[in-house]
């Protein structure tokens, strides 16, 4: 096993403890959002908002906590048995010193 499959393992596994975890992430995102509020004097609320909402949406439900996984493990021997991809192309040789390369 690779080190890039040792890291998709974790990030799989870190999905879903915080898919199991979410209403607990949440509660903590809200009070954090709720003391640095608090300690701004109110001045960015509405950015706090925002923050605190988009943190919440990036927190993995319990289907899309598995369904990465799953793909991974399924991909895996896909990938090994794709083709390779077309050797590029030469580069066009330059034209000759003092000469106007075409156009």
């Amino acid at each position: 096993m690779g080190f890039v499959d040792t890291l998709k393992g974790l990030v799989g596994k870190g999905k879903e403890v915080a898919a199991q975890n979410a209403e607990k992430i949440e509660q903590a995102v809200d009070k954090a959002g709720q003391v640095i509020d608090e300690k701004t004097g109110g001045k960015f609320s509405s950015q706090i908002d925002k923050g605190a909402e988009a943190v919440k949406n990036a927190i993995p439900t319990e289907q899309a906590a598995e369904a990465p996984a799953e793909a991974a493990a399924e991909s895996a021997p896909a990938e090994a048995a794709a083709e390779p991809a077309p050797a590029p192309e030469a580069a066009p040789e330059p034209a000759p010193e003092g000469e106007k390369p075409a156009e």
